[in-house]
């Protein structure tokens, strides 16, 4: 077995005033989580996995995609073979993905969780599997208790506007110390392109509020008022994910039509579809405004695009790609259609497609309105851009079109427990950009300055941005 001999304390950090600003100024703060996609349940109950397997590779299409593409079958990644038998082949795979980020979280995660030094491999494999299996059953390694292990301040879900958030209120009845809050994410009420499912979910609505929704008004009432059950139980977020921006021209009676039509089952267009979602859209913006809510949008997957897979084990399997759809009008229409009501509020926008990076941060900022500090941001590496270039891209981008200082930072945007040291690599990557901009004499030798800096990209940011203190 091979020791790991790479991730040292100074790892990414290559020069002083990389390791100064990491050890002096990042590495203590907490992590303020505030998009991922963890359960709920497994926190409120406080979830003791079983082994390995069970806590790092079920559901985690970053390492379903490496396996598919090292001629791993499938029976071993969402089939019916063994825990073990999964995590073998995950350790086969390994070797194999040198240079792709997940050669470096694999061995991150496992330093920081459970003290391993060795590369993981088919040698290494069955050892490490026993001494992490054997360490995750003990009371330390519970969910509650891995994430106090790793600093976690605050940790914000995702969840549909049905959800009862009955984990949510169990947390908050346990004064569990670390604020778990649920965030709002209503793509379904959008996804009229899903046919059924579109009605199904909107059946599903009805049953959560309590009534007939048969017209385009009903539905945004309906939506309100599970937005003010969310306010209630400590949600200060909503997240949307689409695959572009959406700005149509519309009117009420024309959303009624389309929506009518949808609820019936018959034909709609493409065009009728994208005036329906730009209406839900701009409705759900002015409700997060008028609750002083900051919002996310995710914008450029294009997902399942693996028809016979989708057939076969169904959707968010690892099939997902970067889109290529044209976004700038939609993007301006949408934003400056709220912008002149006055019903903007702080606002996160993400690209899926490195092309659009310098188009997403140069559009966000037009629309900050000298009011909030980094209202408008330019947000995290995400997906697959969420890798050392990607990460050193986006910082760049976000510098040269924006206030890096007035960045809210880095999101695991995981549905892991053990993906919180992707903000340990974030604020390496951060601090070796700096420092080395600093060792070129392009940035002061001022230590206090720039750490400073650090440590509100890191934490700070996040806190004042989102303003939970007040909950």
């Amino acid at each position: 077995m091979t020791e790991n001999i790479f991730i040292t304390d100074d790892f990414l950090l290559h020069s002083e005033a990389a390791r100064t600003l990491y050890h002096d100024y990042a590495k203590a703060q907490p992590i303020f989580d505030y998009h991922c996609h963890l359960s709920p349940k497994d926190i409120a109950e406080d979830r003791q996995f079983e082994n390995l397997a069970q806590i790092w590779i079920d559901g985690d299409h970053y390492k379903y995609r490496a396996m598919r593409a090292n001629g791993v079958d499938e029976k071993f990644i969402t089939g019916d073979a063994s825990d073990y038998e999964k995590f073998a082949k995950w350790a086969e795979t390994v070797p194999y993905t040198l240079r792709n980020p997940l050669y470096h979280w694999t061995h991150l995660e496992l330093k920081n969780y459970f003290g391993i030094t060795i590369l993981l491999d088919s040698d290494s494999a069955e050892a490490i599997y026993n001494q992490c299996s054997d360490l995750l059953k003990k009371p330390e390694y519970s969910v509650k208790n891995i994430l106090r292990k790793m600093n976690v301040s605050v940790v914000g879900t995702t969840d549909d506007p049905t959800d009862d958030l009955r984990y949510h209120k169990q947390l908050q009845e346990d004064n569990f110390e670390i604020r778990v809050l649920p965030s709002f994410r209503p793509d379904k009420a959008t996804e009229m392109e899903k046919g059924q499912a579109f009605v199904d979910w909107i059946q599903k609505l009805e049953k959560t509020v309590g009534y007939t929704i048969a017209d385009f008004s009903n539905l945004i009432k309906a939506l309100q008022e599970r937005h003010d059950f969310f306010h209630e139980m400590g949600c200060r977020i909503s997240d949307h994910g689409h695959a572009n921006f959406y700005g149509e021209d519309y009117t009420e009676s024309e959303v009624n039509i389309i929506f009518a039509k949808a609820l019936k089952g018959e034909s709609v267009s493409v065009l009728e579809i994208n005036k329906y979602k730009s209406a839900v859209l701009f409705e759900l913006a002015l409700m997060n405004k008028k609750k002083s809510w900051a919002q996310q949008f995710h914008v450029g997957a294009i997902r399942n695009n693996n028809a016979k897979m989708l057939q076969e084990i169904g959707p968010d399997q690892g099939f997902d790609s970067i889109g290529d759809l044209n976004m700038a009008d939609n993007m301006s229409k949408f934003f400056g259609r709220l912008s002149q009501c006055d019903g903007l509020t702080n606002t996160i926008v993400y690209n899926l497609n490195p092309r659009d990076s310098e188009m997403f941060a140069s559009m966000a900022a037009n629309f900050n309105d000298g009011k909030v500090a980094g209202k408008m941001q330019y947000g995290a590496a995400w997906w697959f851009l969420d890798q050392k270039d990607g990460m050193e891209k986006q910082l760049d981008v976000l510098s040269n079109f924006g206030l890096l200082s007035r960045f809210v930072g880095m999101v695991t945007d995981s549905r892991s427990f053990l993906s919180f040291p992707r903000h340990e690599y974030f604020r390496r990557i951060l601090c070796n950009v700096l420092g080395d901009e600093i060792q070129k004499g392009e940035l002061p030798n001022n230590m206090k300055l720039i750490g400073t800096m650090v440590e509100a990209i890191c934490y700070k940011n996040a806190e004042t941005y989102f303003d939970i203190n007040k909950l």
